[in-house]
Order: structure tokens, then sequence, then C-alpha cells
């Protein structure tokens, strides 16, 4: 999920026409970007939670096995729980508060919320579902051939 969150990041900083001065994308690590300069920063912070989420749902559709849909949900569910909590944190470095300072309007970042965490929360718990009745928690390996 934060790999593909901060990807999302460095894509929508370069697109909108920021250089990157530095990124890290450890994964023991907090991942961050910065830009300087970031003419479009909203582009950039958007782009995180927007790309989190697409690139491994976009992956689950390629691949179409059972568990990269378990991935694909479960960064649908973290990405829009990382805004919820972020907002009700109101640490000034995490995205929602620099969405907010950067004119993001609230009810965007809402919606944004609602429809990741609640999508989110009923596939990421159906995959579970799944991966435990199919046995000793493992997937199978057949194909998927519609969107689980």
């Amino acid at each position: 999920m934060v790999f593909t969150h901060e990807i999302g990041h460095i894509i929508g900083g370069i697109c909108g026409g920021g250089t990157l001065r530095s990124a890290d994308l450890y994964p023991w690590r907090l991942p961050y970007s910065i830009f300087e300069p970031d003419p479009n920063p909203l582009v950039t912070l958007w782009c995180g939670p927007i790309l989190g989420v697409l690139i491994p749902i976009g992956c689950a559709l390629l691949i179409r096995r059972d568990w990269m849909w378990f991935i694909a949900n479960f960064c649908l569910l973290a990405n829009g729980l990382y805004i919820a909590l972020a907002w009700i944190s109101g640490d000034r470095y995490l995205d929602t508060i620099r969405l907010l300072d950067q004119g993001a309007h609230p009810l965007y970042i809402a919606l944004y919320v609602v429809l990741t965490a609640g999508f989110g929360y009923i596939r990421f718990r159906r995959s579970c579902l799944q991966a435990l009745k199919s046995g000793h928690g493992t997937f199978s390996s057949r194909d998927t051939t519609e969107v689980s």
C-alpha cells in the first residue's frame, strides 16, 4: 500500500512539473517524496491516494488471481483509512492536512474516504473470508473471471 501510494505522489509530482529533490521508498521507514519546486501540489498530493488504489486494482484486473485481489482490496481499505486517520490526527506532515492546506475541498476528501474505506472494508472482508474458507488461510490459484 505505502509503495504504490508513494509512487503515486512521485508520478503526480513529475507529471505536474515538479522537481523531485528527495524520496525514500524503503519498506521499513515511512516513505516520502519531496518536490521543490512543486508547481501543482494538489496534483502531487492527490495522485498518492488515487494511484495508491488504482495501481493495485489495475494489477488485480490483469493478473486475475484471488491473492492479487486480496492485496488490491487491502490497498483500497488502507488508503481510505490513512486519509481519514491523517485528518483526525491533524499531523501537518500527513497527506490530508497538506491537501487541505493546498486548497482541497473537505467534501472531496470525505467522499474519497467514504468510497475507499467503505468499499475497501466490504471487499477486503470478503477476501479474508474467502481465504479462510479455501483452507488453511491460502488462496486458490484459479483465475478469477469477474471482479470479486
